[in-house]
């Protein structure tokens, strides 16, 4: 079990243990119950390093969905797979950068980023489907969106 952060430094190992992708489920659990004593300094390197590790997982995401695209073979099952698993990675991020412990409008100003983020992905998935002339690759993207975690 992570310890419940309060301090920076124990923000400071949480967030590192987020960037490194380690046991998301109780670093998630941790955040969302974590405090922080929001003062000059602090807010400032908190929030960088809360961007810095969903940057760092945005980014990870991004190439590990594009090696699983480049294995797909075009099997329907494959690109669904990976829409499934970029889609499954952006909620989690949403939930992530949306710590209670931060002040009101910071968390909806950094929840905005990452739903952007997916809103860009879906968005340039759609385009690049266009290509296949056979329509089904548009049809899987639409019906697989990487955004959908934004409703309800």
């Amino acid at each position: 079990m992570i310890q419940v952060p309060h301090t920076y430094a124990e923000w400071a190992s949480v967030l590192d243990m987020l960037k490194e992708k380690q046991d998301d489920e109780a670093v998630l659990a941790a955040m969302q119950q974590g405090t922080l004593e929001w003062q000059s300094g602090v807010a400032e390197r908190f929030s960088n390093r809360l961007i810095d590790a969903v940057n760092a997982r945005l980014n990870a995401a991004s190439d590990k969905f594009r090696k699983d695209m480049s294995r797909t073979g075009g099997q329907e099952g494959a690109i669904v797979r990976a829409l499934r698993d970029l889609r499954k990675e952006m909620a989690f991020l949403a939930k992530a950068i949306d710590v209670p412990a931060l002040p009101d409008e910071d968390r909806k100003q950094y929840r905005q980023l990452v739903l952007t983020q997916a809103d860009s992905m879906q968005k340039s998935l759609e385009d690049s489907a266009k290509a296949d002339r056979s329509g089904k690759m548009s049809s899987i993207v639409r019906n697989h969106k990487v955004n959908v975690f934004q409703e309800g």
